[in-house]
This record gives C-alpha cells, structure tokens and sequence, in this order.
C-alpha cells in the first residue's frame, strides 16, 4: 500500500503539473500551522467529554478505508464538467500491473509490482478507453458482437500478462472482482469496436499483412514458423494497434480533457485508538491537457 501510495501521488502530481500533490500523498491531511476557520471554534476552546473522546477512538480503529476516487476526468463531447467520469485507486493500481506484466523489460515484485511509467500508461489507456466507450457508434454494434469482443479482449489481455493465471493473481492482488474485471473488459471491447468502426479497420487484418508484419521480425514469433503462430501473431498485432490507436485518441483529446486529482482526505491509521482524521479541506486541483 505504501508503494501504491507514494506512486500514486508522485505520478499526479506530475501530471498536474505540481510537486506538491507528490507530497499530499503521504502529508497529514490537516497541518498544525493551518489557521482555524473564522466559523470553528478554536481547539482550545473545544473539551469534548472523555465519553466523546472514547467514542472516537474507537470508531476511528474500526475505520478501514476500502478505496478512494483518485482522478475525475471529463470531456465537451461526453457532456463535460456536468458528467464526469471517475477512476478509482483499485481500478489505477489493477490497469498499473496489467502494463507493468506486459513489459517484457521489467520483472514485478511483491514489493515493486510497476514503476511510475506503468500507471502514467494505465491512466492514459483507461482515460482513453472510457472516452472512446462513451461515443455512439453507428450501426450501433449488437449484444452479440459486443460478447464477442468481451471474449476476444480476455483472451488479448490473458495473453499479454503471461497468461489466465497472472491476470488472476493481479486481480487478486488489488481486490478486483469477476465483476470489476468484466467491465474493464467491457470498456475496452466498446472502445475496440469504436475505433474498428469509426475510425479505422484494426480487428481483422488481412493476412497479407499479417505476413508483412512477421517478415518484418519485429515481433515476439520471430525464428517461428508463421502457420504455428498466426493465431497469436493476429492477436499481437491487433492489441498493438489497439494500444496506439488509443494512446494517439488521447493525445488529441489533451487539448480538450480536464483532470482533477482528488487529495486523499484521511490518514491510514497507524494503529488502534488513532485519532480521527477530519476531511482535508484541500481543494482539487484542475488541470486541461
């Protein structure tokens, strides 16, 4: 948690274009300089009963934070600041080790399960996807296609991880549930079927351009032979043109997309009988890409 933590708040930090939310990460969400509200009375003025204070202390035991919205995000053409879109810790850090599994170069640990490069890719793949899930296509595709693709982007997603099991386990790892992962599956076969549809073919190359891309040897198969692995070169190359379809909707949405990074406003206990932590009275800070 302390890695996701540190994490989490140096990268939108950076993307807001401050240090100070890499230091909101781990700060105390009320400073002891802070001036008092003119509406609140001061501290010493306050002398809560023993009852009161015996009563805090332990709810404040009993209060075990299960997840927090880290990002809002929004767009003009999905209905701007008036519907905006939501990301959660658990959602970031789960989209975090997908990335960090995919990175032949990098090899997690229980202690460093991805680097800070891997939730800057995640956050930018999950604001694309979710934009791109949320427009009409036209024909609107059918439930039948949409299972289809739900399938198809399980059997891309397993295989690029390492595999049914190392999904599992990263799912596990951050208290995704079956239902959690089917939507992000969802989102992202919407989001595929978008950009297959509206704007370029991508998820049925032909096969002479499979053969192109084989021969090129810039794939996982080369020294194999092309009949024993076109299945899994076909699903290679469409992923890849997924991704960077993706990637490139995002970058011409920067000039348009707001994101907000929600401050954490509560401190992880340190143990029983830790006091209560009031809401941080920080305000998001908003930035336009």
């Amino acid at each position: 948690m302390k890695v996701r933590a540190a994490l989490l708040g140096g990268l939108l930090g950076a993307l807001v274009g401050g240090s100070a939310l890499a230091e909101e990460a781990d700060a105390p969400t009320r400073r002891d300089d802070a001036p008092a509200s003119s509406s609140e009375p001061a501290s010493s003025d306050r002398v809560p009963s023993s009852g009161a204070r015996a009563s805090s202390e332990r709810g404040a035991s009993n209060r075990v934070p299960l997840d927090r919205v880290v990002v809002r995000f929004s767009v003009p053409e999905t209905g701007g600041a008036l519907s905006p879109h939501f990301l959660f810790e658990r959602e970031l850090a789960f989209e975090a080790r997908l990335e960090a599994l995919a990175d032949r170069t990098f090899q997690p640990s229980d202690e460093v399960p991805y680097r800070r490069h891997h939730l800057q890719a995640a956050l930018e793949r999950h604001i694309a996807e979710t934009l791109l899930a949320s427009l009409n296509i036209a024909p609107a595709p059918s439930a039948e296609s949409v299972d289809a693709q739900i399938r198809a982007a399980r059997v891309l997603l397993a295989e690029q991880v390492g595999g049914p099991l190392a999904l599992q386990m990263a799912a596990s790892a951050e208290g995704i549930g079956d239902l959690e992962l089917r939507a992000l599956l969802r989102r992202r076969a919407r989001a595929s079927l978008y950009l297959d549809r509206m704007v370029a073919p991508m998820l049925e190359p032909s096969e002479a351009e499979l053969r192109r891309v084989y021969r090129s040897g810039k794939t996982p198969f080369s020294g194999q032979r092309y009949r024993a692995i076109a299945p899994q070169l076909r699903r290679w190359y469409v992923g890849r043109r997924l991704g960077e379809a993706a990637l490139g909707y995002y970058q011409n949405a920067r000039s348009r997309l707001t994101i907000e990074y929600l401050p954490r406003s509560y401190q992880e206990p340190s143990g029983a009988g830790s006091p209560s932590v009031e809401p941080a009275s920080v305000e998001p800070l908003t930035t336009s890409r």
